[in-house]
């Protein structure tokens, strides 16, 4: 299932009834706000949840989510504190998108940090659940991310030979063009902006080979704090 030039992964269209979304900021949703500037947040992974809330819905199922993203995470938590509680939830999807920031470190070494993203993997896939793998951004776009180049390539090479090890569905970020654009990223340049967390869900949906739907809910009311007419597994954490 990981997702290479020439891989003929959509014939059959995949089916999820529970996703568990792990990682940071970017996946917490951080400067994607339902409502005005401020909390509560929606986000990529959100977006994602109702477009596989929508599909589900197509096939008469219900469908479960939720989001553990936290931001200032990093690997070692997420592999340590999220993906335990992601096998403890039964997801049958999960999502990882991690790494920036441990790159951003001095003692960030891309080889032991990918080696750390893929215990979780296997973990989670140990259960049979599918894993949806995100490389990290090509950092060239933000003028003092540059020189964290070479190890997000280094980086994401690694996660690009665990994807096809362990069988996972995987997000080219490094690869989505679209997102060297500034109107994706917030003012600080390390966040992505509603644009570029609508971007991430309609490629994490290419990715699994879900077609994009959102369902607004009831009359297009939004209620805050809550995802439109999606049942949550345990909410935010």
């Amino acid at each position: 299932m990981c997702l290479l030039p020439g891989d003929d992964t959509y014939a059959v269209t995949p089916q999820w009834n529970r996703y568990v979304a792990l990682g940071d900021s970017t996946t917490e949703g951080f400067r994607d706000p339902i409502a005005g500037v401020t909390e509560p947040l929606l986000g990529w992974a959100d977006r994602l949840a109702m477009i596989l809330d929508g599909n589900a819905r197509l096939r008469d199922e219900h469908f479960a989510y939720t989001n553990l993203a936290a931001r200032g995470r990093r690997i070692r938590h997420v592999v340590a504190d999220q993906v335990p509680r992601a096998i403890e939830l039964q997801a049958d999807l999960v999502s990882i998108v991690i790494g920036g920031r441990d790159l951003m470190t001095a003692q960030g070494d891309p080889d032991e940090l990918a080696s750390e993203v893929e215990s979780g993997v296997r973990a989670i896939r140990a259960t049979g659940a599918d894993v949806l793998l995100a490389t990290c951004f090509d950092p060239r776009f933000g003028f003092f991310l540059k020189p964290l180049r070479d190890r997000a390539a280094v980086y994401n090479a690694n996660l690009w030979s665990i994807a096809r090890n362990h069988g996972t569905f995987t997000l080219d970020l490094w690869g989505a063009r679209e997102l060297q654009a500034p109107a994706m990223w917030a003012e600080d340049r390390v966040h992505l902006a509603p644009a570029g967390h609508r971007l991430l869900a309609c490629k994490a949906a290419h990715s699994l080979g879900v077609p994009y739907y959102e369902l607004a809910a009831p009359g297009g009311d939004w209620l805050p704090g809550k995802l439109p007419n999606l049942t949550t597994v345990t909410g935010r954490q």
